[in-house]
């Protein structure tokens, strides 16, 4: 982004020795600013000067601030040099305001006074009064004298060991003569998610990520390492303390930012929140307070459970007795597909109810082999829903669900909207924009021609590319000619020709942004007034024309490579004999990313399984130089993350965009120690648990700034990162059909990605997760990215589960006898894998209806859609991606072309056509 400084002496010591002097100076700036140093400098005020304690906890050494009994150090016994609570820190987040696990927050209604009134053990520090503990108690302490002397409460902490667990325990006594209403309750959750200063090395040794199961009295945080090996940590309820609801803290001042997302607080009580701070937000939990009568106590509690790796948390989940939830095919609910629900739990269900009532319908279906409770669900009423359980024992479970009209319908409003609303036509456009799909804003209803951050406007980077990038992609999914029409404008002229260089010495290029700021040498009144371009985003044009970003140059690729699809494999959309060259075209996009922008190129892409796609179809259509020097390139890429211990690097100190590409070349050149690595690190960020807006949601919490309209640090439901490492993992898991958590993390991650669509068609660059929001953002930003991912890796997916039964993701099937027939309801009916026999069948053209598979003999028959005007055959592709013992090699029998590795079968122009696959 910045060019080194020239000075204009011919002495090279001279020089040296200015920058030294330069660069040092602007050193000790930086470091005089930094937030870190600032932090540093207030006083201490936890008393670390007395001391700690430690205790032996079951499977954990607990590290107890003896001042105030919150812990230093949570360090399980079964790993070395390994904590899970931020102590590198401890010293400089130890003044007052800083929270700590064993801290508590309170809003309380007492007396006289009906205002809530905030109270928190980590306000003003000072020493607790230790009380004399014995047997299974290790630790306890009164809090009064670290909270507000008006407190209405007397709150007492205790460490405990209960059936070999550690727990918190929080004893809360009404000390007065009247009601106290008790509005909000929060227990910080403080885990070291904290990443400054580390190297990737580093975080992926020391650091954690967690994620919330807000799921009431059966609800639990998870705790993964960033490597993804074990130990992991779960935090559950003991007794009555739900987790209603999941609050930022965001008044803790540790500095957040792109190495630090901030921490959390388990809310078991929220609604003076909601009445204040949430009140234009639908909570995910019913908001509920609760009454303490004069004298009255209450008890909270929270057990830590040492787990194994992500993949253990729900067994670790059952043999602690806790509820556990499995929905197939997830929690993102398309109204076609016919759902399954599997509880686990000792009690017995006494009522199980929709809200919004009739958004789901819900019917039981018996009882597994190993007592699992199943239930049909369909979505009824678009929106998210949510279901309660209530068991016999009393505990309630929430399960929050998105329904969604069918894929095929998402995905047409989908292309409909970008092709129209979003469709920007103004000839004299002085950016050279137009025609072109770009930025929407859907609060305002209106297109975003002039943004301080200059790509947002710009048609280029994640944020300003995404727009025309899922327009295009879309018409890999379901293509239509309407809308191809304009794209075909635009790649022409807007994207091929300006945002990409179309000759010259660096053509194949990618500029950063068509829009920049540069008033002076514009004509008057270029740049609107009611907005700040004072700012760094805001780029000149010399540094929009920039081309060494090489992040840009993927979505370039992606639309040269539809085109290429489209001509290829379609009657009538594209120029039939222009195939090749868009083809070419794309190829000739991957070597200029590594050629003209080869800093950033050292790392994986986003969206970089484009490139992986073309090699593909090089290597299909007999273009061998081509795909040997493409192939040469991507090689010196991956021989360079293997030797490498986490290759994720990217334009940011940690990211999760990177781990797709990485994956994909790592597993093609069999590379499968760094595939491996690669895959855990995914599945570290990856939960699957059951709540749409966080199964199979990778983590990521800064793009709010580049791609958003709210801008903040926060945990985005949905961004791009979800389906983008659904590639890699869906990849796996047709390698490893019996690995039912990987199906149940990449397909959580799919239908994530199309689970925010709206209703018209519009798709924000991500859903808000903070209580206070709970809603989409307002513009479209980077989704397209997103929308890549479900494109290129959307299927149908079938398996017999082992406790389960026969199962489709992406359909509905029914068993007859021997035969298992599933009625595809993806968007795109493009591809199906059948796990008993490791086959993957995929479609460059035509359409899937159904398939039928005969377990006795093995044979597959599909039911092809009848002909259109643009598709005349169909082109399969098999494949058998896993080693399965017993399984021979499958082939096409129906007769058809063998053409470029695949087989092209005509279509009946009336009715469905049969293809047989037989051993």
């Amino acid at each position: 982004m910045y060019s080194t400084p020239k000075f204009p002496f011919s002495n090279n010591k001279l020089s040296l020795l200015i920058l030294t002097i330069l660069f040092s100076f602007l050193s000790a700036i930086a470091a005089a600013q930094s937030p870190w140093i600032n932090l540093a400098k207030k006083p201490s005020t936890l008393g670390l000067e007395n001391g700690y304690k430690v205790y032996d906890a079951g499977a954990f050494d607990l590290k107890l601030v003896r001042s105030s009994q919150t812990v230093a150090g949570l360090l399980p016994k079964n790993i070395k040099d390994f904590d899970f609570t931020p102590s590198d820190s401890l010293k400089v987040r130890s003044s007052d305001g800083l929270y700590h696990l064993g801290d508590i927050n309170l809003r309380i209604k007492s007396g006289a006074d009906q205002s809530w009134k905030s109270f928190s053990t980590a306000a003003k520090r000072m020493p607790v009064k230790a009380i004399n503990v014995k047997g299974k108690v290790l630790a306890s302490a009164d809090l009064a004298s670290t909270l507000p002397a008006d407190i209405p409460l007397q709150i007492i902490r205790s460490w405990e060991m209960n059936e070999g667990k550690l727990t918190l325990k929080f004893e809360i006594k009404n000390k007065t003569a009247g009601d106290v209403e008790i509005g909000a309750l929060g227990i910080p959750m403080i885990f070291d998610n904290i990443l400054e200063g580390r190297t990737l090395e580093q975080t992926h040794a020391k650091n954690v990520f967690y994620d919330p199961y807000i799921g009431k009295d059966a609800g639990y945080l998870q705790v993964t390492r960033l490597s993804g090996q074990a130990p992991s940590l779960i935090v559950a309820p003991v007794g009555k303390t739900p987790f209603e609801a999941y609050n930022p803290l965001n008044d803790d001042r540790t500095p957040r930012g792109i190495a630090f997302e901030g921490f959390y607080e388990w809310m078991v009580y929220s609604k003076a929140y909601a009445e204040n701070e949430w009140k234009s937000a639908d909570q995910w939990n019913v908001p509920t307070s609760i009454i303490l009568k004069p004298n009255e106590t209450k008890t909270y509690a929270l057990q830590f459970i040492l787990s194994g790796s992500a993949k253990d948390i729900e067994s670790k989940l059952i043999e602690n007795k806790r509820p556990v939830a499995v929905s197939i095919p997830g929690y993102v609910l398309p109204k076609d597909v016919d759902a399954k629900l599997y509880i686990n739990y000792t009690k017995k269900i006494k009522s199980i109810t929709s809200f919004p009532h009739e958004a789901l319908a819900i019917s039981t279906l018996g009882t597994t082999k190993n007592g699992w409770k199943s239930y049909s669900v369909k979505g009824q009423t678009w929106g998210r829903a949510r279901l309660t359980i209530v068991y016999e024992d009393g505990l309630e479970q929430t399960i929050n669900y998105k329904v969604i009209e069918p894929e095929s319908e998402v995905i047409a409003s989908y292309g409909n909207f970008l092709t129209t609303k979003q469709w920007f036509d103004q000839p004299d456009d002085v950016f050279k924009r137009s025609p072109s799909v770009i930025t929407y804003d859907n609060e305002k209803q209106q297109q975003v021609v002039q943004d301080n951050r200059a790509w947002i406007a710009g048609l280029s980077d994640e944020g300003g590319a995404g727009s025309w990038l899922g327009a295009i992609m879309k018409q890999l999914v379901n293509p239509d000619k309407t809308e191809i029409d304009k794209l075909q404008k635009f790649v022409d002229t807007v994207m091929f020709g300006n945002i990409q260089l179309k000759k010259g010495p660096q053509k194949y290029g990618v500029k950063k942004s068509l829009f920049f700021y540069e008033p002076d040498s514009m004509p008057k009144n270029t740049y609107a007034k009611d907005i700040n371009f004072k700012t760094w985003s805001a780029w000149p044009s010399k540094e929009a024309n920039n081309l060494g970003r090489s992040y840009n140059y993927p979505h370039v690729a992606a639309a040269h490579w539809i085109m290429y699809r489209l001509a290829r494999n379609y009657t009538g959309l594209v120029a039939k004999d222009s195939w090749k060259q868009h083809l070419i075209d794309a190829a000739e996009t991957g070597m200029a990313m590594v050629n003209i922008a080869p800093y950033y190129a050292q790392f994986g892409q986003m969206e970089g399984t484009i490139f992986y796609l073309i090699l593909t179809d090089l290597k299909n259509e007999g273009l061998t130089d081509e795909a040997n020097k493409l192939s040469d390139a991507m090689k010196k890429r991956a021989d360079h993350w293997r030797s490498l211990e986490y290759p994720f690097g990217s334009e940011m100190p940690w990211d999760s965009t990177g781990q797709e590409e990485v994956y994909v070349w790592s597993n093609y050149f069999g590379y499968e120690d760094k595939a491996k690595v690669t895959l855990d690190a995914i599945l570290a960020y990856m939960p699957v648990m059951p709540h749409w807006a966080y199964n199979g949601n990778a983590r990521r919490y800064w793009d709010f700034l580049y791609g958003g309209k709210l801008q903040r640090i926060e945990r985005m439901i949905h961004h791009y990162g979800s389906a983008l490492n659904s590639i890699p993992v869906l990849m796996d898991y047709r390698k490893n059909p019996n690995d039912f958590y990987l199906l149940r993390a990449g397909y959580g991650g799919l239908l994530g990605s199309i689970s925010n669509i709206t209703h018209d068609g519009f798709a924000p660059a991500a859903f808000h997760a903070y209580p206070s929001t709970l809603k989409n953002d307002g513009i479209t930003g980077d989704y397209g990215s997103g929308f890549f991912g479900y494109a290129v890796n959307t299927s149908s997916y079938i398996l017999n589960h082992p406790e389960f039964g026969w199962l489709a993701f992406g359909g509905n099937l029914i068993k007859e006898n021997n035969t298992v027939t599933v009625a595809i309801t993806t968007a795109a009916k493009s591809s199906v894998y059948l796990a008993p026999i490791g086959l993957w069948i995929s479609l460059d053209a035509g359409k899937i209806e159904s398939l039928s598979y005969n377990i006795s003999t093995g044979e597959v028959r599909l039911k092809l859609e009848k002909a259109d005007q643009y598709t005349a055959a169909a082109v399969i592709r098999i494949a058998q991606p896993a080693k399965l013992p017993n399984v021979a090699t499958y082939e096409i029998k129906t007769t058809g072309k063998k053409e470029r590795g695949a087989t092209l079968i005509n279509l009946s122009k009336t009715g469905t056509t049969e293809v047989l696959i037989q051993q």
